[in-house]
């Protein structure tokens, strides 16, 4: 099996995605724009052909690249990054030379919000009301219906980059005034916490593996107000959530992909479905489905791309959370203290690249223990 890999250096850690590939027989095809100097050893021995490329923005480059693999090795069989960022021009390169897997058709339900709310609505979950609003006089009229705070996000934008939480008609002409020049969806404002629903299909749809994740604050107020962020696994996913995470699988038609489902859980216990990626969570998240599984998910990813199996047994014998520090705040503990007082629970650390930064920290600690109470302690003791 041909395996396209793009940007298999970046995201930090992605390279393990490739190792897994080709301990699965893979024959694994990197396609980016890094020196091969660059790479990492593992890496380097991971991949059966190397080619670089000037600007992984440029699609002229990307096909040429592709039309040079068709020749050398023959037709490609998969292809991925497992990165949001690259996803269309991905689903274009499938159509271009005929690859399974997610097609340009695919893109506008997966990448834009306005579409997802759309499939939510068909799958029978409760969502935010939404509308693209492209005039100041959309965006009141909008506001009207539903009253402030609203909350303003690019309707194809990723994570909380370029969010906006709008509390009255003031800032609702701010906003007007300096959002750039692309569609924007206005949300009602929803109380709750946020829930995953996380996970790995195979070829016929099934859910061959799931996690959930809880978040201590919303991504958006980590960014906007450069506050700390910490996150957990619990051991048990609640059936309600399983339930309609695995609706979206059906409705959003998932096949052999990694997904990363977002709702809020309300005061009241329910659920409201907010939005859907077709990729493993950020961060270093896929290393916490390892930790808190003593599984390896690259690997078992590679076994269902490469064979259609997963099998590592998932029992879930442990919580574990991710806590991340950013450079600009003061704390008490410093990164030695955190180390030697926390050692027990703490199985790894790491300096997280800039790019990531502003939502998840500079500094990532993951934590693990059979119970919550000693992790969230730990946090709190870690961010203080």
């Amino acid at each position: 099996m041909n395996v396209v890999f793009l940007s298999p250096h970046f995201p930090p850690g992605w390279h393990r995605f490739c190792v897994g590939l080709r301990e699965m027989g893979a024959n694994v095809l990197g396609l980016a724009d890094a020196p091969w100097e660059s790479l990492r050893p593992e890496l380097r021995a991971a991949l059966g052909e190397y080619y670089r490329v000037s600007d992984m923005e440029d699609y002229g480059q990307l096909l040429r690249a592709l039309g040079h693999f068709t020749h050398r090795h023959g037709k490609i069989d998969r292809l991925d990054s497992l990165n949001e960022h690259w996803l269309e021009k991905e689903a274009a390169l499938r159509d271009d030379f005929n690859v399974p897997g997610l097609r340009a058709g695919d893109m506008a339900r997966i990448r834009r919000k306005s579409e997802m709310k759309r499939v939510f609505r068909e799958a029978g979950l409760a969502l935010a009301r939404g509308r693209v609003c492209r005039t100041l006089g959309e965006a009141r009229a909008f506001a009207a219906e539903v009253g402030f705070p609203v909350v303003a996000k690019p309707d194809a934008g990723v994570g909380a980059a370029r969010t906006w939480r709008i509390e009255d008609a003031a800032g609702l002409e701010r906003w007007a005034a300096e959002r750039p020049p692309v569609d924007f969806i206005l949300e009602e404002f929803v109380s709750g916490q946020i829930v995953t629903y996380d996970g790995l299909v195979d070829r016929e749809g099934r859910v061959v593996f799931d996690s959930t994740m809880h978040y201590s604050l919303g991504v958006m107020e980590a960014v906007n107000e450069r506050r700390d962020l910490w996150y957990w696994m619990p051991r048990a996913i609640p059936e309600d959530l399983r339930a309609a995470g695995r609706a979206l699988v059906g409705a959003f038609r998932v096949r052999e992909r990694p997904f990363h489902f977002e709702f809020f859980r309300l005061a009241d216990g329910s659920l409201v479905a907010l939005e859907v990626n077709m990729r493993v969570p950020g961060g270093l998240t896929v290393d916490m489905f390892n930790y808190a599984n003593d599984i390896d998910f690259h690997r078992e990813w590679a076994r269902v791309v490469v064979h259609g199996r997963f099998e590592a047994e998932v029992a879930r014998p442990w919580v574990c959370a991710y806590v991340g520090r950013k450079d600009h705040r003061p704390y008490a503990l410093s990164h030695d203290e955190v180390v030697r007082r926390f050692g027990g629970l703490l199985v790894h650390h790491e300096r997280i690249h800039d790019v990531f930064a502003p939502a998840i920290g500079n500094a990532g600690y993951i934590l693990r223990a059979p119970e919550l109470p000693p992790i969230e302690a730990a946090a709190r003791a870690i961010q203080a």
